[in-house]
């Protein structure tokens, strides 16, 4: 094929052959040489700098550069053959022996003493010490008597900088370098889409030049410009794709949603027994406007846990009811959705008990609904719906079935939105005749880089205060391998706290008896390691072992949802003393008297998740207690995230950490989508101000084109980066 027939859209098969192409598009899901040239390099190695052997985790599929220390061969004990075993160092201390089974010896000659190599394979462990079985390599340069090896896979890597692709056992990192280096060379590169003006601004180089330095770099400058083009590129696809989707939804038309004098908001705030936060009433101002306006508010309101978001949410589903609108509350579970149903109607009291005896003028009706309501009381629930009576309905995804109609939807409150996929969300929107008002709620603290990205469509509101009376909570880790003494004073702990007339709560990663949704063990295949401890074996354990005489309930995903709705009533009566549960009481579970939680195997769970759980005690006036239980040794990187979750109490620090320690996944859902995206650089952390910059440039382009019509490749590069489905994800978020 000749270069002017090969594009980035020309399938692999015809430039890097059948077998090869069908490599890639099996195990890296790499179809055309675009989809290669966006492949870019995970890192990039020096011969004679370390990659810290160290560091590598047992389980993880890593490629190293190493260099041979020394070889041995030994017969096997179990079968016949030799045993041929090179260990290989990096220059940081650290060791990695490559283990090679049978009558290999041509091998032998082949690893000698001082050769450089990048060897690749899944990191086991025996006998303390970390190895490769049978691992692909690929040796570099000359060996120790001057020879240089010959084979295309070794020019590739014989530059300064050595690029390591993300790869598979089946194709590794040296072969797609080679296939990599067929397309630069056979492919013109794309049109460059960013406009001259744009690239002149903000010092970009060309597409071109970034593609082919970003796979072969000449230096680490060019390197580094290479890689902040490209990041410019997803950074300014996904700012262009919110900002025209936020001047679109400016334009919708929304009925206005007025605040009332002297209707049910008024009269809520009269009875409330407490001052409202000086945050509270700053956020509750910018939703009354937004509510009053004729275009649908698309609002976020994060807050830590327990800074008054759901009041705040109350006060503007009242202020649409006076307005004559109905307002619905999505909650992700049964647990939360009759959590919040209970704490409502306990705000509102006989403001909420429209056609009872006792009820205020004006009051509004209050209905929950979802999947487990008898046939007879659901009835009634969609009637009350359908009518309008019902001015505030909460439920779970059975608000969204057919048959759940609604008289005049005008708010939609989506409490804990990241538990909610897309449809989800947009199938209960389509039940109001024009689009509703939309306010989703999260206490998971989100950094401004990824309100920024992730959210940048939506106004955001931030709850900061906590009200008064809440009390501080006090973590701290116990090593329990290291120290189980320590182990045992948490449940004397426990008990304590019991003894004084509070309750507490013990969190395990699973369920038991197999996966499910709600564990956070789901995908471990970390075989080395014990199972995460369940609940169903955790709870008679302790009912038998250090809580035995105390009274115990079990909570998790898989209880049929009465029992479940029991099981919080009991704890919440105070007829329980522990609920051992999973992270179904992570979000909304709000019980003032409980203020001890022991988390089990903690290093099981992410930071934010941590820190969401916590929450769930010291929600009265006694001090919350959080025990973090763990066997992760100390210094490893578990056991500093523990540590760190140890240390503060700050949400938004947090979840910097979370982010800066886990990978960041694809910001533009491609989990929920299920399809790849070429989103590959771009770190929310890291690059807050080319974020920044994308998004000024974003809107001043939009302003000027807002269909980008005279920038038709750019136009065409966003819609490659941000399809539909994604752009509307970013809409719905």
């Amino acid at each position: 094929m000749t270069a002017d027939q090969a594009t980035v859209d020309t399938p692999l098969g015809k430039l890097v052959g059948a077998k090869t192409a069908r490599a890639l598009a099996t195990h890296l899901d790499l179809h055309t040489a675009g989809d290669l040239l966006y492949h870019v390099p995970r890192r990039y190695d020096e011969r004679g700098e370390h990659t810290d052997i160290r560091s590598l985790d047992v389980g993880e599929q890593v490629t190293v550069l190493a260099q041979v220390q020394r070889t041995a061969v030994r017969p096997m004990r179990q079968r016949r053959g030799n045993l041929l075993e090179v260990t290989v160092g990096d220059g940081s201390g650290g060791a990695l022996t490559l283990t090679f089974f049978g009558n290999q010896v041509w091998r032998e000659r082949d690893l000698r003493p001082g050769r450089w190599g990048l060897f690749a394979g899944k990191v086991t462990e025996f006998r303390s010490r970390r190895q490769l079985n049978g691992p692909e390599y690929v040796l570099l340069g000359a060996g120790d008597e001057g020879e240089v090896a010959a084979s295309e896979e070794v020019e590739e890597f014989a530059g300064a900088l050595i690029p390591v692709y993300p790869a598979a056992a089946a194709v590794p990192t040296w072969v797609i370098a080679r296939c990599v280096r067929v397309v630069l060379d056979t492919v013109d590169p794309p049109a460059d889409p960013v406009p001259a003006t744009v690239r002149t601004t903000r010092n970009l180089v060309g597409l071109g030049a970034a593609l082919r330095e970003v796979h072969r770099p000449s230096s680490k400058e060019a390197l580094y410009r290479a890689r902040r083009r490209l990041k410019w590129d997803e950074a300014f696809a996904v700012q262009l794709t919110l900002v025209r989707r936020k001047r679109q939804a400016a334009d919708r038309p929304a009925r206005p949603r007025p605040v009332v004098d002297g209707g049910l908001r008024d009269a809520f705030d009269a009875r409330l027994p407490y001052q409202l936060t000086a945050g509270q009433r700053e956020v509750g101002t910018e939703i009354a406007t937004d509510l009053a306006s004729a275009h649908p508010m698309h609002r976020l309101l994060q807050g830590e846990v327990g800074s008054g978001k759901t009041v705040v949410a109350l006060r503007a589903m009242l202020q649409v009811v006076d307005a004559g609108g109905q307002a619905a509350l999505l909650a992700p579970t049964e647990v939360l959705a009759a959590q919040h149903y209970r704490g409502i109607l306990d705000l509102l009291g006989s403001l909420g008990r429209a056609g009872e005896l006792d009820a205020a003028e004006h009051a509004t009706r209050v209905e929950l609904v979802t999947g487990s309501l008898g046939a007879v009381a659901r009835r009634r629930a969609l009637g009350e719906v359908r009518s309008g009576v019902a001015g505030i309905v909460l439920g779970t995804h059975a608000l969204l079935y057919e048959g759940v109609d609604f008289a005049d939807l005008g708010l939609v409150v989506v409490d804990e939105q990241h538990r909610f996929g897309v449809e989800q969300r947009d199938a209960l929107r389509a039940k109001a005749d024009q689009p509703p008002h939309v306010l989703v709620m999260t206490a998971t603290p989100i950094p401004r880089t990824v309100a920024m990205t992730v959210y940048g469509d939506l106004e955001v509101s931030t709850l900061s205060q906590l009200p008064r009376g809440r009390s501080p909570i006090a973590s701290h880790v116990v090593p329990a391998a290291e120290k189980p003494a320590f182990l045992d004073r948490a449940w004397r702990r426990l008990r304590e706290e019991v003894a004084a007339g509070h309750q507490a709560y013990v969190v395990c990663p699973r369920i038991g008896d197999g996966p499910s949704s709600d564990e956070e063990a789901a995908g471990e295949d970390d075989t080395t390691r014990r199972p995460p401890l369940a609940v169903t074996e955790v709870a008679p354990l302790l009912a038998e072992g250090p809580l035995h005489g105390l009274r115990i309930g079990v909570l998790h995903g898989r209880l049929p949802a009465e029992e479940k709705d029991a099981v919080m009533r009991s704890f919440a009566a105070g007829d329980l003393d522990v609920l051992v549960a999973t992270t179904v009481v992570e979000v909304g579970v709000d019980v003032p008297n409980a203020t001890v939680m022991i988390v089990l195997d903690a290093d099981r769970f992410g930071v934010s998740q941590l820190h969401q759980l916590r929450g769930r005690v010291g929600r009265g006036s006694a001090a919350g207690l959080c025990l973090l239980v763990t066997e992760a040794m100390e210094g490893s990187s578990a056991r500093e995230r523990l540590d760190a979750v140890g240390s503060t109490t700050d949400g938004f620090t947090l979840a910097e950490l979370d982010l800066e320690q886990r990978r960041e996944g694809d910001v533009l859902g491609a989990t929920q989508s299920g399809r790849r995206s070429h989103l590959r650089l771009l770190s929310l952390l890291r690059d807050a101000d080319l974020i920044r910059d994308a998004r000024t440039e974003a809107i001043g382009l939009v302003e000027e084109d807002p269909e980008l019509v005279r920038h038709p490749a750019l136009a065409a590069s966003v819609a490659a980066l941000v399809d539909a489905d994604r752009a509307e994800y970013l809409e719905k978020g």
